[in-house]
């Protein structure tokens, strides 16, 4: 689904992330690399490989868009190193774009360690009247497109019957991400007149009224 923003072309595609036409550049949330080899060091089973999921879906949104520039907007990784930086290192090293993090509350590795991968970190980046951050900003001036909250819409059915979906939450100068990553958990927002709701389900993204 393509939004305009600004006169500016966004492509919201199913796996959460964001592609603007005019800049070649993708935006990318919460991807917590590492979270699942932190869970099972704590005993909680989860499959062994299910970490590559992350990096499929993330080769399959670059081969599709051939973006020119890579924006995490933070939460890249989960906690301290662990067996998927290995994985992550020799992905990165893969890629011929330009990568940005924004740097997000659990992204506690140190700086030099992604900076000699090539990548660059901003606390925020602003281009062409837009304003990328991992917390949501309160009265942004510019734009704002950001991570964090892991966003998603509680549909109602016949019934008593509810459905949540991930989401892409639209306020009248702000859109937070849902959350790119496996396993990472959602949080369900309810929006006002105001706000604009795009819905994630398997294959495609939807404009929800609620």
């Amino acid at each position: 689904m393509t939004i305009k923003i600004i006169e500016q072309n966004f492509v919201l595609n199913h796996y959460g992330v964001v592609f603007w036409e005019e800049k070649k550049m993708i935006l990318i949330a919460d991807v917590h690399f590492g979270k699942i080899g932190h869970f099972r060091k704590h005993g909680i089973a989860l499959p062994n490989k299910a970490f590559l999921e992350n990096f499929n879906k993330l080769n399959e949104v670059l081969n599709l868009f051939e973006p020119e520039k890579i924006v995490f907007l933070g939460d890249l990784f989960h906690s301290k190193i662990n067996i998927e930086w290995d994985f992550f290192q020799n992905w990165i090293q893969t890629l011929s774009q330009e990568v940005i993090l924004i740097q997000g509350n659990h992204d506690i590795i140190d700086h030099q360690k992604f900076e000699d991968l090539g990548i660059k970190i901003h606390d925020e980046l602003s281009e062409d009247g837009f304003v990328f951050s991992h917390y949501p900003l309160e009265n942004p001036v510019l734009f704002n497109f950001c991570g964090h909250i892991h966003p998603s819409v509680q549909l109602k059915g016949l019934g008593k019957q509810f459905l949540k979906l991930p989401c892409f939450f639209q306020k009248p100068n702000q859109m937070i991400l849902p959350a790119f990553g496996e396993f990472t958990g959602t949080y369900t927002l309810f929006p006002t007149k105001k706000d604009k709701i795009f819905a994630i389900t398997k294959e495609k993204v939807v404009e929800v009224n609620l």
